[in-house]
C-alpha cells in the first residue's frame, strides 16, 4: 500500500471515529449556535482543495448570518461580526470539529496544509501549484505556529496587507516543508500537538518545567 493510501486509510478511519465520539460535542454546539443567534448551524465557505478542485469547508457558525457578505475573509480581533458564542467556538477551536466531515468526503486530510480562498490562491499560485498535490488539512505545521493569528493581525494597522505579503508567505513556506518531508508518523505528532495546543496542555506543561 503507498504512502497516500495509508494516508487516505487512515484520515477514513480516525475522522469516523472522531465523528462518532464527538457526537454530544457537535449536538451541544449546535444547540447553542441556533439559540445564540438567527442563522443555520454550519457555515459553509468556498475553498481550494487538492488539484485546484474548490470545494466548501464546513464549520460551527461563529459570526451572525450574512456576514461573509459584509467584510473579508479573514477575521482579526475583535471583529463585530463574531457572535458571543462564536468567540468560545474560535478560542477552543470546536468551529473547527465540523471539518471531520470534510475529511471523511474525501475534501480535506486530517494533516495538510491549511485550505485558503481563491484570491489568495492566485496570488501565489506557484507555490499552490505543489502544495494542492495533497489534500488541505485541518492542521499543519503553519496551523500550530499561527493558532493566534486573529490576535497577532489585529494590532496591524494594515492587517489585510500584513497577512497577504508576511503571514501567509510564511504559512506557505512551513507548508511547502511539510509537503516535501511527511509521514505517518509527522501526522500522528502535528496532531498530538494540536490536540495539546488547543486544550491548553502545552501551556500547562511549558509552566510546570519552568517549576522544576
Amino acid at each position: 500500500m503507498t504512502g497516500r493510501a495509508m494516508k487516505r486509510l487512515f484520515d477514513v478511519f480516525c475522522s469516523f471515529l472522531g465523528l462518532v465520539l464527538l457526537a454530544p460535542v457537535f449536538l451541544g454546539a449546535a444547540i447553542l449556535v441556533k439559540l445564540d443567534s438567527k442563522g443555520p448551524v454550519f457555515f459553509k465557505h468556498a475553498r481550494i482543495g487538492k488539484d485546484f478542485r474548490p470545494f466548501r469547508v464546513y464549520k460551527f457558525r461563529t459570526m451572525h448570518e450574512g456576514a461573509e457578505q459584509h467584510g473579508a475573509s479573514v477575521t482579526v480581533g475583535s471583529d463585530a461580526r463574531i457572535t458571543k458564542l462564536g468567540r468560545l467556538l474560535r478560542r477552543t477551536k470546536i468551529d473547527e470539529l465540523p471539518q471531520l466531515l470534510n475529511v471523511l468526503k474525501g475534501d480535506m486530510s486530517l494533516v495538510g496544509p491549511r485550505p485558503e480562498v481563491k484570491k489568495y490562491v492566485d496570488l501565489y499560485e506557484q507555490e499552490y501549484r505543489k502544495l494542492l498535490t495533497l489534500r488541505p488539512g485541518i492542521t499543519d505545521p503553519a496551523s500550530l505556529r499561527y493558532s493566534e493569528e486573529e490576535k497577532v493581525l489585529a494590532l496591524s494597522p494594515d492587517w489585510e496587507e500584513d497577512y497577504r505579503t508576511r503571514i501567509l508567505p510564511d504559512k506557505i513556506r512551513l507548508s511547502l516543508q511539510y509537503v516535501e518531508d511527511h509521514s505517518l508518523g509527522t501526522d500522528l505528532s502535528l496532531i498530538l500537538r494540536t490536540i495539546m495546543k488547543t486544550s491548553g496542555m502545552d501551556r500547562q506543561h511549558a509552566v510546570h518545567k519552568e517549576h522544576i
